[in-house]
């Protein structure tokens, strides 16, 4: 017999991205996330987080999060989606004298 689960979509994404903005002010945007279109609307005040990551962080990672909804044509619809914006640090290089020792397995 199967178990009940919940089926949740993350996505990732690193630039802003083209929205319209639909009825309440709600904005509607799409993400090609390899070859799938996923669409999601979502309140001004969750659409305001892009919005000051992308004034505020050079470099910044948001994690857009939902239910699998509708199927459209080539792809689906992200339903009750959540956005949460992260402050992406770039990585500074390394000298080359202070490169990490491989650490080996012991056998």
């Amino acid at each position: 017999m199967p178990v009940s689960g919940k089926l949740e979509v993350t996505i990732k994404i690193n630039e802003m991205p083209e929205a319209q903005t639909v009825e309440n002010g709600w904005k509607s945007f799409e993400i090609d996330c390899d070859g799938q279109l996923i669409t999601a609307t979502v309140k001004p005040k969750v659409w305001k987080k892009l919005e000051d990551a992308q004034a505020n962080y050079p470099e910044w990672v948001a994690a857009i999060a939902g239910k699998m909804g509708t199927a459209t044509e080539q792809g689906f619809v992200l339903e009750q989606p959540n956005i949460q914006v992260f402050e992406r640090k770039p990585k500074e290089p390394q000298a080359e004298g202070e490169k990490k020792e491989q650490k080996l397995p012991m056998v």
